[in-house]
């Protein structure tokens, strides 16, 4: 019986629109102290849609979107697990973080504890605060975000790119591909309804 496919791992992800080249991809759970940039045009979008106050960047990197969020003046507090060279960061590893905060926060998590990140995130804030977190499209899938997250907290807003996004690994966006489809995903607390897909042109 003959094969219907003949390809190997790079047929994949060429299949998948991922268009930089293997060498330049990035295995997302190889380490916990790279970062991908985040290129403020991702945030300008979202907050033509979406009004936050008080707002906590608790994974800031180098301020990509901590320095928009600080021009529209809805910035609280910005925070990182180590100095990236965002200027007023603090120093504060969010996942041990016992506080509470009287605010919304908006971020692009380290890829690796998204999950633990958005969990933490939504038990610190108070009911009607908001959470928003740009994560790649394939976080919707996985039993365990399904159980832990999408059956208890499904998120109230999904905006998605209609155009991809750049983020630069460790803030490099010269190096930086296109092929990784990400979207913005919005939880407002205690507002647990039907999720509403949304595009960002």
């Amino acid at each position: 019986m003959s094969r219907d496919w003949v390809g190997n791992k790079t047929s994949v992800w060429a299949t998948l629109g991922v268009r930089y080249e293997t060498k330049q991809r990035r295995d997302f759970n190889k380490t916990e102290r790279d970062f991908y940039a985040t290129e403020p045009r991702a945030l300008e979008k979202l907050l033509e849609f979406e009004k936050f106050e008080n707002v906590w960047e608790c994974a800031d990197g180098m301020g990509h979107l901590c320095n928009v969020l600080r021009e529209r003046r809805i910035l609280g507090k910005h925070s990182d697990i180590l100095y990236r060279g965002c200027d007023g960061s603090e120093i504060i590893d969010f996942l041990k973080y016992d506080g509470k905060w009287d605010g919304d926060i908006i971020t692009n998590p380290p890829y690796k504890f998204a999950l633990e990140f958005i969990l933490k995130s939504l038990d610190i804030v108070p009911e009607g605060r908001k959470v928003a977190f740009l994560l790649r499209l394939q976080f919707l899938e996985g039993f365990r975000r399904y159980k832990e997250l999408y059956l208890k907290f499904p998120p109230r807003t999904i905006y998605v790119f209609v155009k991809r996004i750049r983020c630069g690994l460790n803030g490099d966006f010269s190096k930086s591909g296109n092929g990784i489809s990400f979207a913005w995903f919005i939880w407002e607390k205690g507002n647990y309804s039907e999720t509403k897909i949304k595009w960002l042109l």
